[in-house]
């Protein structure tokens, strides 16, 4: 097999497998990933001449990560279930009213500062598995909480997990081979005034140069995305399908988005990769809050969704925590309500920030399975006590003290939340094995001498453009994310290759094609098969993996293809050339949406909702309607 072409075809198989199970016949993940793991394995053994031994070793690999995943899901199940339970969620619910009640304010509160916020300090998928619950639980659809939990994965993804994407990712990715292994980079590195004596040092300077270039094609990429969940919510989630209900509320999501992108911006030039989304949202949080409290910048309607009898049921999952809160018959205080998702966040920014602390959950705390069925160099580190699935039991256990739950009220948060994982499990457990398979398939471990797979695609992909390949550069990030679920692996398996050929294009800059690469890598994110499971799981839509995706895929195309374009400028200049042609068409692309969404009108009941009208749409909360009180309920 000597053709780097059929080579390439030969890799994408699985890929195009699964994707078309999911997306073309919209079958669940249950069914189409355990086929695309079939034909990896078949892709591995017959054309990559892999061993029976090693695929086997990759899968149990695989179960080892998707274990790893399936406790953070838990956890998050467990914590929506346990603040359900108590009747905190009625007092969040109320406090988001309270701010506004319009739905589009909400999402870029909730999902994009917020979520933003949850991304820069835990990373990893946490976001949506925060972000999705507490949108469910606070009357969104099931489907809308998911795709805006998704949505956000992209902008601070690449400084997600105190900088972990770019830290690991591009930093190891390039350099744990050493200096003289990748081509180009010791002359960069020289013109770039970066000491190349020193390896460490070299790194970390290399990393903060990158990291600047990385936050400003999110910054030109991002600045939309707060729209586009006001636009999703109305568009595909309102009574009459108007996008023009969302293009009301712009003043306000542009503002929102410049609140968290101007400091998220200027942390990643000056202070480098750690903290620019986590400060970016902490910050937006602390300016729109009390802008959206004020009423600046707001629309003069209010929008809600209709009646949720009249949802459609591909909408909804089998979780509904809301109807819990009719069981709750006095509300308590909102910090008290919200302390459990403080000692999250707390609790988050203390494990990965105080070195003692981190070394023993990161490093001495770490169970490592070594050289899997004797296959050395595949071994899988588990640290669960470092994962956001502990931190996520520990507030869960705090929160019954802080609560006053009782032992009925704790017994129902586990039955329940142990019931939604069940359905989970199947799907994350076909899911990662297939993404081990795939990744594990390189000289290491194969009998023919081929490079893995991804990089076999990434390689004809990089021939066939040449010099425009900064255009295709994020998109392999982005198969990378798809694949393996992960923005840092995607960075740590690709960034050596994207510099090799920037380099080998003769890109002034090559460390521009690995930002936008890490750029890609953060979009892919949007339709990675196991973030997707992941975040489904905590809403209760499992089998709907190929809905989701078919939705976030087109923001995902044109956010990894924006960026390309904005890199492809960055290193050849603006001209009449392929990359500022790609900028301008989707540009008028965007303008195109927006004047097209406009024209929409919208029905007056579509987008103006009366005072109670969450009332309406929730008529288990009649009996607790803001501001109301009640007789304090038996179970408390």
């Amino acid at each position: 097999m000597d053709s780097l072409g059929v080579q390439a075809l030969l890799a994408i198989l699985p890929i195009v497998i699964a994707g078309t199970l999911l997306l073309g016949f919209r079958l669940p993940a249950v069914i189409a990933m355990p086929v695309g793991l079939v034909a990896s394995a078949a892709v591995a053994f017959f054309a990559w001449g892999i061993s029976g031994t090693t695929i086997m070793a990759s899968v149990i690999q695989g179960i080892l990560v998707a274990i790893g995943l399936l406790w953070i899901v838990f956890g998050a199940l467990l914590l929506l279930a346990t603040i359900t339970k108590s009747g905190a969620i009625d007092t969040i619910r109320s406090g988001f009213i309270a701010v506004s009640p319009d739905r589009r304010v909400q999402v870029v509160i909730v999902a994009w500062l917020f979520g933003s916020f949850i991304e820069g300090a835990a990373g990893f998928g946490t976001p949506a598995a925060v972000v999705a619950p507490l949108m469910l639980a606070l009357g969104f659809p099931a489907m809308a909480a998911v795709l805006a939990g998704l949505l956000i994965q992209s902008t601070p993804v690449s400084f997600g997990a105190v900088g972990t994407p770019m830290i690991t990712g591009i930093g190891k990715g390039i350099f744990d081979s050493g200096i003289e292994a990748t081509n180009g980079l010791k002359e960069r590195l020289t013109e770039l005034g970066i000491p190349v004596d020193n390896v460490t040092v070299a790194q970390d300077m290399f990393v903060s140069h990158t990291a600047a270039q990385v936050a400003l094609i999110h910054a030109v990429c991002g600045i939309f995305i707060p729209l586009l969940l006001s636009c999703f919510m109305t568009g595909f989630f309102g009574e009459n399908k108007s996008f023009a209900a969302g293009l009301k509320v712009a003043p306000f999501a542009i503002f929102a988005a410049l609140a968290f992108i101007l400091p998220y911006l200027a942390v990643a030039t000056f202070m480098g990769p750690e903290f620019p989304s986590l400060i970016g949202g902490l910050i937006g949080l602390a300016i729109v809050v009390p802008a959206a409290k004020a009423g600046f910048l707001a629309p003069r309607d209010t929008w809600d969704f209709a009646n949720r009898a009249a949802w459609p049921q591909q909408w909804m999952g089998t979780m509904r925590p809301q109807a819990e809160a009719a069981n709750i018959k006095k509300r308590m205080p909102l910090f008290q309500a919200w302390l459990p998702y403080l000692l999250v966040v707390a609790l988050l920014l203390i494990t990965r920030n105080v070195p003692a602390v981190k070394k023993f959950l990161a490093q001495d705390a770490v169970l490592t399975v070594k050289d899997i069925l004797g296959q050395e160099g595949l071994s899988q580190k588990m640290d669960l006590l470092y994962s956001p699935g502990a931190i996520f039991l520990v507030v869960c256990l705090m929160t019954y003290a802080l609560h006053r739950m009782s032992a009925k009220q704790i017994a129902e948060s586990w039955k329940i939340a142990g019931g939604q994982i069940a359905g989970a499990a199947f799907a994350l457990l076909c899911s990662l094995p297939m993404v081990r398979v795939f990744i594990n398939s390189g000289p290491a471990f194969n009998d023919s001498g081929l490079d893995s797979m991804p990089v076999t695609l990434a390689t004809a992909a990089a021939n066939a453009m040449g010099p425009n390949w900064p255009l295709l550069a994020p998109f392999i990030g982005a198969l990378g994310a798809f694949v393996a679920g992960s923005n840092t692996v995607s960075n740590n398996m690709f960034s050596q290759f994207q510099f090799a050929t920037g380099a080998g294009i003769g890109a002034p800059s090559p460390e521009t094609v690995v930002a936008v690469q890490a750029v890609g890598g953060a979009a892919g994110n949007m339709v990675s098969v196991h973030n997707v499971v992941a975040a489904a799981a905590t809403v209760g839509l499992l089998g709907k993996e190929g809905h989701i995706i078919r939705k976030t895929i087109i923001p995902m195309a044109v956010y990894s293809l924006l960026a390309g374009s904005v890199a492809y400028m960055w290193v050849w200049g603006i001209g009449f050339n392929l990359g500022t042609i790609a900028f301008v068409i989707c540009l008028a692309g965007i303008a195109t949406a927006i004047a097209l969404a406009a024209k929409q009108k919208p029905a007056p009941n579509d987008s103006l909702v009366t005072p109670g009208s969450e009332q309406a749409a929730f008529p288990e909360l009649a009996e607790v309607a803001p501001g109301s009180s009640a007789p304090r309920s038996e179970e408390r």
